[in-house]
């Protein structure tokens, strides 16, 4: 992302539409790989929070909902065909905006933006939404792709990503790094960390609590 002051702003969405359909990267489909990597994870109907142009939205087949609070970038995945939302019109949608509607929640790319703090409340505003025992998988850049961007405010690594998870109510399950091992996070700067976490159900005796 750009600046924290623009990211809602016309040239934000623009620099989006020119990295993700330049032409050689079309005939390469360099997405393929995080494509089949998302798709593994069978994430169901699923709610992306901060989903840009719908980049991930392609790769889950349109099987979800977008939110994000760029209304340039949203009309661009409009006119890709995908349902998507401002965070306000999203919370007045009696379609979507309710408790369990979603099989899983992903943000990708978003923590390194926020910082872990800020992280956990915008997921606390969301979390509610996800089936019990559905997902929650949260995507951030290793080294190489936190230093690509001088707008990234806080490197997210695995033990973040699973506190973050935590003090949203959720079980971490499985880490693991992609397309790459650990390592080549230090030059790849495409290497993701990826934690997977599970909503538990909530106990008869109460409604689950978040962790501090």
């Amino acid at each position: 992302m750009m600046a924290r002051m623009d990211v809602q702003s016309r040239l934000y969405a623009e620099r989006l539409v020119r990295a993700q359909t330049a032409r050689w990267k079309q005939w390469l489909d360099v997405q393929a790989p995080y494509r089949w990597n998302l798709r593994r994870l069978d994430p169901g109907f699923t709610l992306d929070i901060g989903c840009g142009i719908g980049r991930n939205l392609i790769h889950l087949g349109g099987n979800g909902v977008g939110i994000d609070v760029n209304e340039h970038c949203l009309r661009v995945a409009r006119d890709r065909g995908f349902v998507v939302f401002t965070p306000d019109e999203f919370e007045r949608s009696v379609d979507y905006h309710a408790p369990g509607r979603f099989d899983s929640l992903l943000l990708a790319h978003v923590a390194e933006h926020l910082g872990v703090d800020e992280t956990v409340s915008l997921l606390a505003r969301y979390a509610g939404l996800v089936r019990d025992n559905g997902q929650v998988i949260l995507i951030t850049p290793q080294e190489a792709g936190q230093a690509s961007d001088p707008t990234h405010v806080e490197f997210v690594d695995f033990g973040k990503l699973a506190r973050i998870a935590a003090c949203v109510g959720c079980r971490p399950d499985r880490s693991f790094s992609f397309p790459l091992p650990r390592w080549a996070g230090r030059f790849f700067a495409h290497n993701e960390f990826v934690v997977v976490s599970t909503k538990p159900a909530a106990s008869a005796d109460g409604p689950r609590t978040a962790a501090n």
